[in-house]
């Protein structure tokens, strides 16, 4: 049974992260600087396979998601907004992954990969 931990200070998330100076798992908030030592060293992780169609539905979703890391190092090629959410996912028949941006302008929503 999986079970999850909260920020006391702000509610979201917290995720393990390794301090590696000292040795210890941590679990940390991705929104605030709380962070605290874990209780238990067990992580777990959970992988969902989606659809194609599935996928697609996320990225035009992606720009608007406020926890997905974004750039400003490219511009979209549709309205030239200069900042992009981007997604790393596995590619159709490659053993490897590739990057996906999606533009930041809400209402462009174009979406590109990495070449």
């Amino acid at each position: 049974m999986t079970t999850y931990k909260f920020c006391p200070d702000c509610s979201n998330i917290l995720y393990p992260k390794e301090d590696r100076k000292q040795r210890i798992l941590l679990y940390a908030c991705r929104n605030c600087d709380h962070q605290e030592v874990a209780d238990n060293f067990r992580v777990y992780r959970n992988q969902v396979q989606h659809s194609t169609g599935e996928l697609t539905q996320e990225l035009l979703e992606a720009a608007a998601d406020p926890t997905l890391p974004r750039t400003k190092s490219v511009r979209c090629l549709e309205c030239n907004h200069g900042e992009a959410v981007f997604l790393n996912a596995k590619s159709r028949g490659d053993d490897g992954f590739t990057l996906f941006y999606v533009c930041g302008n809400p209402n462009c929503g174009y979406r590109w990969r990495e070449n």
